[in-house]
């Protein structure tokens, strides 16, 4: 079967997903089309930058595509999905498409960026992301609790039955909630301090006002139902207010699952430092998704090969460039001039 291309005679692409996944686990820091082509290998007609440039505006964005690469990775019957979004740096994006203000926990500010809104899997030693949407509310209208409705959704339908759908406040409408619980799932999450509750059913009040401890109480969470909720002094001397619909849940596994939705702060630096998602040089909306993308399929590489190894991605990535280090200073190219 002929593909379009061939039919209409014109030459088949040089270049291919896996060519820039490959580049983005290999590269440094430099994220470009044109150090994309510098550094291929020797061959008889190597691929110029427009060839990269044409494959991210040629590819079709499909989140559908991070699955088929994760599906074997993941225990769907177990583990816990950890939700959360991250700002992708882009202080100098005047005419990229996708960027808007989006508050940043790196810079506990409001910065220009991209925000991206990943579904991770974990069972505490693995990393995997099984889906992402790119927040985009004046390109599609969506909203934030929209995406993770439409993330939860797609992951039940692909058979998920986590232990625990861990994620933050942000996140906790009682909408939501109510769709996880129609599920069968145990949900965690964090309530803002202003949540009203009814704990011996004297009236409605602010968790804040609620007498409770690291052993959770249960209360009545309202318009919801029956909830368990914790109180804890996070590390910073801050109260955190914690919250489940598995009413017998204890204070270790408040604290076991608590402690994977940390896996998704490790995962956001991991993309960002050793897969370059921020660094894309592209303007166009559709290639700045599919440098995304594939920027995430090249994590998900680092990560089984990182995860088989026993090593960290540092000391992946690092394992890549080392042997061009030791060549340099083998045959150092700069040096000064003799002096007499």
């Amino acid at each position: 079967c002929l593909t379009r291309r061939q039919k209409s005679g014109m030459n088949p692409p040089k270049v291919s997903d896996r060519d820039y996944i490959d580049f983005l686990i290999a590269t440094p820091k430099v994220c470009s089309a044109t150090e994309a082509a510098r550094v291929q290998p020797e061959q008889a007609a190597p691929p110029a930058h427009d060839a990269f440039t044409r494959l991210l505006h040629r590819l079709e964005p499909d989140a559908a595509t991070l699955w088929r690469d994760a599906a074997g990775q993941v225990e769907r019957h177990g583990g816990v999905l950890v939700l959360d979004d991250s700002t992708l740096d882009k202080p100098y994006a005047e005419k990229i498409e996708l960027v808007q203000r989006h508050w940043s926990g790196k810079h506990h500010a409001v910065v220009e960026g991209i925000n991206l809104i990943t579904l991770l899997w974990t069972e505490g030693d693995r990393h995997v992301p099984v889906d992402y949407r790119l927040y985009d509310k004046a390109g599609d209208d969506l909203t934030k609790n929209d995406h993770f409705q439409a993330l939860l959704k797609t992951a039940h339908e692909r058979g998920f039955r986590p232990e625990c759908a861990v994620f933050d406040s942000w996140y906790g409408s009682l909408e939501n909630l109510k769709l996880i619980r129609g599920f069968g799932w145990v949900w965690l999450t964090r309530l803002k301090a202003n949540r009203l509750v009814n704990p011996d059913r004297s009236g409605l009040r602010p968790v804040a006002r609620v007498e409770t401890d690291h052993q959770g109480v249960v209360v009545h969470l309202k318009g919801y139902g029956l909830i368990r909720l914790f109180s804890i002094v996070a590390p910073d001397g801050d109260r955190e207010y914690w919250a489940t619909n598995d009413l017998k849940m204890a204070a270790l596994a408040r604290v076991r699952f608590a402690g994977y939705a940390w896996a998704i702060e490790h995962y956001h630096r991991g993309i960002k430092q050793f897969c370059g998602v921020e660094r894309a040089q592209v303007r166009a909306a559709r290639a700045q998704r599919n440098h995304i993308g594939l920027a995430l399929r090249a994590f998900l590489r680092l990560e089984w090969h990182c995860y088989r190894a026993g090593i960290s991605w540092f000391e992946a990535k690092t394992a890549i460039i080392r042997p061009a280090v030791r060549a340099y200073l083998a045959n150092p190219l700069y040096t000064l001039p003799a002096t007499a």
